[in-house]
C-alpha cells in the first residue's frame, strides 16, 4: 500500500462542514484491492489481539463488535486503516470518533478520512495506521505501545495547556471563534476589531504593570504589607552574607526563591540548616541574581483564584507524595501511586503521573533516603518541593469553605496589584477562618495562574473558572464577531467580492477582503497573489482594524484545508461550471457543486445564502441549507423566482434594463444597468449577474437601496479597482482588453460581450491549462474559436504536468473542430505573444488578452499605452 497524499483540514470542508479537524489521506491499496480482509488468513485474530478495544467500534452495524463483524465478513483495507487510526488516537488520550472511507475514480485508490485533535498527531496516526495494517497482513509483530507514547508526546507538545484550553472551550460553547496565533498558548478570541487575546491565563485586558508587579515578588510583598495584608517577614538577598544577616534577623525555618520566578521554579522551602540555606540560595540564583529569603510559614498550601476582581475558586494543594507501608520501597510506592487510573501522561487525565527527577532525588537525599529505601508504615514522604499538579501533586476544592473575610482580602489583593486574573498563594491551617486569626500569610500573587486544579480537582467540586474569563472579555451584549460575506463559485467570484467590498466600504465600514489578486485591508494591498484560501481569510480576520470581511473562497483552498472561518453571515454562490475537473478527487459536476456549497452550508440560521437561480446546480443547493435563502436571476420571468417570492422570499432580477430587488410581491428598482459602469452599459451580461449577487448580499444585510445605488455608480472597472477583469484600453486605432477568463464558461461569458463590440477583427491571446482534462482543453479551444476571428496560442508559466506541445495540440483540435481555417499563431511566451498582437494590430481591431499573470500583462499593456500617449513611465 502507498500513501499518495495527506491533507489536514482545519475548517468546514468538502467532507464535513461541522467536523473541521479532519485528516484526508489518499491511499493506494495496490495489490490489497484484490484482498479483502476475509481472504487474509488470521487477520481478524491478529487485529483483535493487537487492538482489542476496537470491539467498541460499532461501524455501520450500530452495535458493539460491529466493526470486527465487518472484518470477518470481508471489508477493504482502507476501511480497516480508518478504524485503526481512530482507535490509535483514543489509546493515546485523543478520542475523536469520526471517519469515512470513499473510493476515488481510480480503482484501488481511496480517500481515508478521520478526525483528529492535534494536526501533527493526526498525520503521525495516518502513517502509523498503514504500517500497523501492513504488519497485521504479513503476520509481523508490531510495537503499538511505542506509537501510543509517541502520540502522547506529540499531543502534549502541540496542544493548548489545560488553562488556555479551558478558556477556548468555553468560547466555543458560546460560538465565539478563535484563532491560534502560535504553537504555544497565544490565542485570539473573536475576529477583527472585536478580538481579544489570551496567552495562558493572561488576557489582552490584563494590565502589563500588574503583571510586572506580580512577577517582582519583593515589590508585590511591599505593596501588600503596606496595605496591611499579612505576608511573611523577609528581604531580598544577593549573596551568602545577606543570607546570614537575614537568618539572624528572622530565624529558621526559611524559604528561598527567585524574585522573578514562577511555578515554584528555584524555590526551596522549610530550610532549617545553614548548609540547606546555602544550597537554596544557589538553586534560586539559577533564575536570577536577586533572591527572596523569608520566614517559612507552616500550614497548608492554598490557591485562591480571583477573576475580574471577584472571588471564583479556592483549592488546597498537596505536593506529590507517597505514604509508606513498611514493606515497599520508595520507587515501588511511586509505581503504586502512578497505577491510579486517574493519573496519566502530561495533562491527559485529572492527575499527572509522578516522575522521578532531580528535585525528587534532592528531597530524598536530604532525608538520607534513596529510591530503594523502605519508608516506615504511614510515613508521608514528599517527593516535590512545590504543590503543582503538573509534577504529580493533588488538589482539593475548598471554594465553599472560604471565610468571607478571606474572600474580601483576596478580592482586595487583586485590586491592589491590579490583576484581573489573579492567583493568590496562601499558607494557613484553614481558610474557613480569617488568616489574620490563625497565623496564615499570603506568600505570592501570580499572574497567569493555572486553572487545572480548579477545573479537575482530585477531590471536591470542579469549577468552570473559564466562564468568568469569557464573561469579563465579552460581557452580555458585546459581540466577538464581525460580519462575514463569503463568495464562491466557478466564475465571477473576484468581481463579485470586489463589488461587495466596495458597497460595504461606501457604508463606512473598514473592510478586509480576499481575492485571486491578493488580500486587501481597507483597500490597501497587503499580500499579492492568489489569496482565496484559509490562510488569507485568517489574515483578514486577525486584523484588529477590520470590522467587515468579504472573503473569496476558491475550490483549491476548500479541498486543501477547508475554510478559514467556521460560520459566515452571507454566502454567495455565483455559478458552477466544469473547471478544474479531475483534480482533488472532484470528477463530476455534482461533486464540484458540493465543494462550492461549503461556504453556504456555514451560514448562520438567521443569515442568507445568495444563490443563482439560473444555474441548476447552484439552485439545487437550497434544499440542504439550514439558513435563509435568496435567489438572483437574469430572467425576470423565472418560475423559480416567482415561486420563491410568492412565499415571501427575497430575490434580485434583471428586468426592463434595471437591477431590482423583489421582496415578496414588492419590486424595488435599484438602478439602470446603463448607469452601472461594471455592466459596460448592459453589454457585459455576466457582470449584471455579479451585480445582482452583490446587491442582494448587501440588501439582506440591511443596506439601504439608495446607498447600494450610489456604490454601484462609483464602482468603475479599471486596472486599479478590478485588475484582470475586463480592463479595456483604447488606443488610437484599436482597443485591448485584459481578462482572467481561464475556462470554457469564462470564455463563453466574455464572448457574449465581445460579440456586441463593433470591430474589424477580434483577436484572442489564449492558453490551455495543463492540469485540466483533455476534453476541458479541447472545449476551451472550441469556445475561443466561436468568439475570435484570430487566435494566438500562448503557454502558462506552469504547464502543470503536461508538455507544451500536448496542450497546443488539444487546443488546436478544439479550434479546428469549429473552423478548420481559423487563423492561428503559436507563441509560447506570454509577453512575446502580447508583443506580437500589438505589432500586428489592424485598424479598428479588438484584442483580448486572456492572461495567467495579470500584473505582468497589465504592466506590458500600460507601457504600450504610455508610449502612444507620449508619457514616460
Amino acid at each position: 500500500m502507498k500513501i499518495l497524499e495527506i491533507k489536514t483540514m482545519s475548517g468546514p470542508n468538502y467532507w464535513s462542514v461541522t467536523r473541521h479537524k479532519l485528516i484526508v489521506m489518499l491511499l493506494d491499496l495496490e495489490d490489497m484491492e484484490e484482498r479483502p480482509t476475509n481472504t487474509i488468513d488470521g487477520f481478524l485474530e491478529r487485529l483483535q489481539g493487537l487492538m482489542p478495544s476496537l470491539y467498541e467500534h460499532r461501524c455501520s452495524e450500530g452495535v458493539a463488535g460491529g466493526f470486527f463483524h465487518r472484518v470477518k465478513e470481508g471489508t477493504w483495507m482502507g476501511h480497516v486503516i480508518e478504524h485503526i487510526a481512530l482507535e490509535l488516537q483514543t489509546l493515546a488520550g485523543m478520542d475523536t470518533g469520526f471517519g469515512r472511507t470513499r473510493e476515488t475514480q481510480n480503482r484501488g485508490v481511496y480517500h481515508v478520512v478521520f478526525s483528529y485533535q492535534e494536526a501533527k498527531a493526526g498525520i503521525y496516526t495516518a502513517k502509523a495506521a498503514v504500517k500497523i495494517a501492513e504488519a497485521l497482513i504479513n503476520g509481523e509483530p508490531y510495537d503499538l505501545d511505542a506509537d501510543i507514547q509517541n502520540l502522547r508526546e506529540i499531543r502534549e507538545d502541540e496542544r493548548l495547556g489545560p488553562s488556555t484550553g479551558s478558556i477556548v472551550e468555553e468560547a466555543i460553547k458560546r460560538k465565539i471563534p478563535y484563532i491560534r496565533l502560535n504553537r504555544h498558548s497565544l490565542v485570539q478570541l473573536g475576529y477583527g476589531v472585536n478580538q481579544c487575546r489570551i496567552q495562558a491565563t493572561i488576557a489582552s485586558t490584563t494590565s502589563s504593570i500588574a503583571v510586572e508587579i506580580a512577577c517582582d515578588k519583593e515589590e508585590t510583598k511591599n505593596l501588600l504589607e503596606s496595605a496591611e495584608i499579612p505576608v511573611p517577614r523577609g528581604r531580598i538577598i544577593y549573596d551568602e552574607e545577606d543570607l546570614r544577616n537575614t537568618i539572624d534577623k528572622i530565624g529558621y525555618p526559611i524559604v528561598t526563591k527567585p524574585v522573578n520566578g514562577n511555578h515554584g521554579k528555584g524555590a526551596t522551602t522549610n530550610i532549617r540548616t545553614w548548609e540547606d540555606a546555602v544550597a537554596g540560595l544557589k538553586d534560586a540564583k539559577v533564575y536570577g541574581r536577586a533572591v527572596i529569603c523569608e520566614k517559612y510559614i507552616t500550614g497548608r498550601d492554598f490557591r485562591v483564584l480571583v477573576i475580574n476582581y471577584k472571588f471564583v475558586a479556592a483549592a488546597l494543594r498537596t505536593p506529590a507524595a507517597v505514604i509508606g507501608d513498611g514493606v515497599h520501597t520508595v520507587q515501588q510506592l511511586i509505581d503504586i501511586v502512578n497505577s491510579d487510573p486517574r493519573r496519566g501522561y502530561g495533562h491527559e487525565k485529572v492527575l499527572t503521573a509522578i516522575k522521578v527527577d532531580s528535585f525528587t532525588m534532592d528531597m530524598l537525599s536530604k532525608k538520607g533516603y534513596t529510591l530503594d529505601t523502605v519508608p516506615a508504615d504511614k510515613e508521608e514522604l514528599w517527593l516535590k518541593p512545590t504543590a503543582n499538579l503538573s509534577t504529580g501533586g493533588t488538589a482539593t476544592d475548598v471554594t465553599d469553605f472560604v471565610h468571607p473575610t478571606n474572600v474580601f482580602m483576596c478580592e482586595r489583593i487583586a485590586r491592589i496589584i491590579g490583576l484581573n486574573i489573579c492567583g493568590i498563594d496562601i499558607m494557613a491551617d484553614d481558610l474557613s477562618v480569617p488568616i489574620t486569626e490563625n497565623g496564615g500569610a499570603v506568600l505570592e500573587v501570580n499572574a497567569a495562574p493555572g486553572f487545572r486544579m480548579h477545573l479537575d480537582p482530585t477531590e471536591g467540586l470542579a469549577r468552570n473558572v473559564a466562564e468568568p474569563v469569557i464573561d469579563m472579555l465579552y460581557p452580555p451584549g458585546s459581540s466577538a464577531r464581525i460580519p462575514i460575506i463569503a463568495v464562491s463559485g466557478t466564475n465571477g467570484k473576484t468581481t463579485t467580492t470586489r463589488l461587495i467590498a466596495h458597497i460595504v466600504k461606501q457604508m463606512g465600514y473598514k473592510v478586509g477582503y480576499t481575492t485571486t489578486d491578493g488580500v486587501y485591508i481597507q483597500n490597501q494591498l497587503m499580500m499579492r497573489g492568489d489569496c482565496t484560501g484559509p490562510v488569507s481569510a485568517e489574515f483578514v480576520l486577525r486584523d484588529p482594524t477590520v470590522n467587515y470581511a468579504v472573503l473569496e473562497c476558491a475550490r483549491g483552498g476548500i479541498l486543501r484545508a477547508g475554510l478559514g472561518f467556521h460560520n459566515c453571515d452571507v454566502a454567495v454562490v455565483t455559478n458552477v461550471a466544469e473547471d478544474h475537473m479531475g483534480l482533488g478527487g472532484i470528477d463530476t459536476i455534482e461533486k464540484m457543486a458540493k465543494v462550492k456549497s461549503v461556504p453556504a452550508n456555514t451560514v448562520f440560521p438567521e443569515g442568507y445564502a445568495i444563490l443563482n437561480a439560473d444555474d441548476d446546480h447552484v439552485y439545487g443547493m437550497h434544499k440542504d441549507l439550514k439558513c435563509k435563502v435568496a435567489f438572483f436571476s437574469l430572467n425576470e420571468h423565472s418560475e423559480r423566482i416567482k415561486q420563491h417570492c410568492a412565499k415571501g422570499g427575497v430575490a434580485a432580477i434583471y428586468e426592463n434594463g434595471y437591477v431590482s430587488i423583489l421582496k415578496g410581491a414588492w419590486k424595488i428598482r435599484v438602478e439602470k444597468v446603463t448607469n452601472i459602469p461594471l455592466t459596460f452599459s448592459g453589454m457585459a451580461e455576466f457582470n449584471i449577474a455579479n451585480v445582482l449577487a452583490a446587491i442582494l448580499a448587501t440588501y439582506v444585510q440591511d443596506f439601504k437601496t439608495e446607498d447600494i445605488r450610489q456604490a454601484l455608480q462609483t464602482f468603475v472597472p479599471s486596472p486599479a479597482l478590478t485588475p484582470g477583469r475586463m480592463n479595456v484600453f483604447h488606443f488610437h486605432n484599436y482597443s485591448v482588453m485584459i481578462d482572467y477568463a481561464h475556462n470554457t464558461h469564462g470564455i463563453m461569458a466574455i464572448g457574449k460581450f465581445i460579440k456586441s463590440i463593433d470591430a474589424s477583427v477580434k483577436v484572442g491571446v489564449i492558453a490551455g491549462v495543463g492540469d485540466r482534462r483533455d476534453e476541458d482543453i479541447i472545449s476551451l479551444g472550441e469556445a475561443a474559436a466561436n468568439v475570435f476571428d484570430e487566435i494566438i496560442i500562448r503557454q502558462d508559466k506552469n504547464l502543470r504536468g503536461r508538455s507544451e506541445q500536448e496542450i497546443i495540440d488539444l487546443m488546436m483540435k478544439g479550434i479546428h473542430s469549429v473552423d478548420p481555417n481559423k487563423k492561428i499563431t503559436v507563441i509560447k511566451k506570454e509577453s512575446e505573444a502580447i508583443d506580437h498582437a500589438f505589432r500586428n494590430a489592424v485598424k479598428d481591431s479588438f484584442i483580448v488578452i486572456i492572461s495567467d499573470v495579470i500584473p505582468d500583462a497589465l504592466e506590458q499593456v500600460k507601457q504600450y499605452k504610455a508610449k502612444e500617449d507620449g508619457v514616460i513611465l
